[in-house]
């Protein structure tokens, strides 16, 4: 059965998985929400270290309505960021997001990224066709999360897809009510 996004229920904890390129919310492994964006300029200059901690960033900004007050557990593939709030040596950058992550009743666990090979899938926008051989449980995976590889005629490359936005267009294309608005507009 393929993953749905659900409504968030604001009395159970949540978990966050972060990566540099991709973020998730959901509890109890349903999915509430997804959330990406663009590294700025100045962004692409950062060590690895503090690109890891603005996706943690990124992801309570974005989700504070639903984070603060309550308990979440976060999960991110760079060991240190585990023990960000111990650590003696922090530039200003990193200071600053300690601050605001101390607003929140979190506790960040390392999960690394080898035992998730559809994080890794979901992280690299493009790969080499020698890079992904046919895994079947990688194809498995990723078809549980709706999503597929796709082969570009143009290039030698395989890139992941997400499957579900072609989904909803064609059932919009099937569904009277929307058809009735289209018309309507």
């Amino acid at each position: 059965m393929a993953p749905v996004l659900v409504q968030p229920d604001i009395f159970r904890d949540f978990v966050v998985y972060c990566d540099v390129s991709r973020q998730g919310l959901g509890y109890d492994g349903k999915v509430i929400a997804y959330a990406s964006r663009k590294l700025k300029d100045h962004e692409q200059n950062y060590p690895t270290h503090d690109l890891e901690l603005a996706a943690v960033v990124h992801a309570l900004k974005i989700w504070r309505h639903y984070l603060l007050g309550n308990k979440s557990q976060i999960f991110t593939d760079h060991k240190s960021l585990k023990y960000i709030s111990t650590q003696a040596d922090l530039n200003m950058r990193q200071r600053r997001w300690l601050e605001l992550i101390k607003d929140y009743d979190l506790e960040i666990h390392y999960h690394p990224g080898k035992s998730n090979v559809v994080a890794d899938a979901l992280s690299r926008k493009v790969y080499k066709k020698e890079l992904i051989p046919n895994n079947k449980h990688l194809r498995e995976e990723l078809a549980q999360i709706n999503m597929h590889i796709v082969h570009e005629f143009q290039e030698e490359t395989l890139m992941v897809q997400p499957m579900l936005t072609d989904q909803i267009k064609q059932d919009q294309k099937k569904d009277e009510e929307i058809q009735k608005a289209i018309q309507q507009i």
